[in-house]
């Protein structure tokens, strides 16, 4: 019986300040690209005819990875590795559509240099000490 009873108490992951932060601000980041995608979804009745097709996907593809970020997100709180990976793929691809957006659409580069900073800020909250200790 002695065996199976121990007196140590489970160890119990201190989530570090930055990652905290990073992890609200993830939630913020993935909601502000779903609502940008849409507003790039919209704006496809505002773009010449041609346009309408690419302007069409990148609305969509940002709501897309912007969802997808929120789902993360709950994983980035928990400290798994798997999360923080996921997350970074995400970033960079959120990242990539933001810098098409911003050189496909005047209306919105504003927002996305502003999420692309976003970004970065979560991308080093999470892969940089003491946040990445977290993650073990």
């Amino acid at each position: 019986y002695s065996d199976r009873v121990s007196d140590a108490a489970p160890t119990v992951k201190v989530q570090p300040l930055l990652v905290r932060v990073a992890v609200v601000l993830v939630y913020l980041s993935g909601f502000v690209s779903v609502a940008i995608g849409i507003l790039v979804l919209l704006s496809r009745y505002q773009v010449d005819r041609a346009e309408v097709l690419p302007v069409s996907l990148l609305g969509a593809g940002v709501i897309l990875f912007g969802l997808l970020t929120v789902a993360v997100a709950s994983g980035i709180a928990r400290g798994r590795p798997g999360a923080r990976l996921l997350l970074t793929i995400y970033l960079v691809i959120q990242t990539v559509l933001h810098i098409v957006t911003i050189v496909t659409a005047d209306t919105w580069d504003w927002t996305s240099i502003a999420e692309v900073a976003l970004y970065a800020f979560i991308g080093v909250a999470v892969w940089t000490p003491p946040g990445s200790q977290y993650f073990r």
